[in-house]
């Protein structure tokens, strides 16, 4: 039996469902694995149609679901694109970044490096690169989508250079070496080897800056000399 005090408690207390609490996170889950499929296609869809073209509208379609649903995930064109970017940004994370960082200094540097090239030449996003390809769409449009590239890409040098400082200090690279400037070079190469693969359709664009970027990073360490 049950005390006064505690009826007046179940008074005042609203009834809980366990079934609906359980239901929640389901739901929850459903939601987030709805979003991820969602954002999946629309990376996709915007490597290869640009950014800036990639709309609810244009999503929805694409999708074949109503505009009202995707609203429900994303409440403005700008809030899309944001959430695109992140998605990309996540998923070159993962191709490209985090499996180099099982090693360190100038391994770490060489498997970014080869990471970064495999990710554009397996074609990981339809289009290319996603990055190359929003940084020079994004280079002149002040906004929340530029300043998010910009922010990742600085993010991406920083690890380009981080692994080369690292290595400069375990004596891998010579000291008279300026690692900003060779982390600039790298990614240059590598955004030259995108756009030539992508505009003339070059086959042999990723092989050819591979082994411009080997070279340039043999100069840095030296062992270009010694294979003279």
């Amino acid at each position: 039996m049950k005390t006064s005090q505690q009826r007046a408690k179940d008074a005042v207390q609203p009834h809980r469902h366990p079934g609906r609490e359980l239901k929640a996170p389901l739901r929850r889950l459903r939601g987030l694995k709805t979003r991820r499929a969602i954002l999946r296609k629309a990376v996709n869809l915007a490597s290869l149609e640009g950014l800036e073209g990639l709309t609810i509208g244009r999503l929805a379609s694409a999708l074949r679901i109503s505009k009202s649903g995707l609203f429900a995930h994303f409440g403005s064109k700008e809030d899309l694109q944001c959430a695109v970017v992140d998605a990309a940004r996540d998923i070159f994370v993962e191709k490209v970044v985090l499996p180099a960082y099982e090693f360190h200094g100038l391994k770490r540097l060489q498997t970014l490096c080869e990471n970064w090239l495999s990710y554009g030449e397996k074609k990981v996003f339809p289009g290319g690169c996603f990055f190359s390809a929003a940084s020079l769409e994004f280079d002149d449009r002040p906004g929340r989508v530029r300043d998010r590239i910009v922010e990742l890409m600085k993010k991406w040098l920083g690890n380009l250079e981080q692994a080369a400082r690292d290595a400069q200090l375990a004596g891998e690279i010579k000291k008279e070496v300026d690692v900003h400037q060779l982390a600039f070079e790298i990614q240059a190469l590598a955004m030259g080897a995108n756009w030539s693969s992508r505009l003339f359709r070059d086959q042999n664009a990723f092989r050819l800056v591979r082994g411009a970027i080997l070279q340039r990073i043999d100069q840095a360490t030296g062992t270009a000399q010694l294979r003279q």
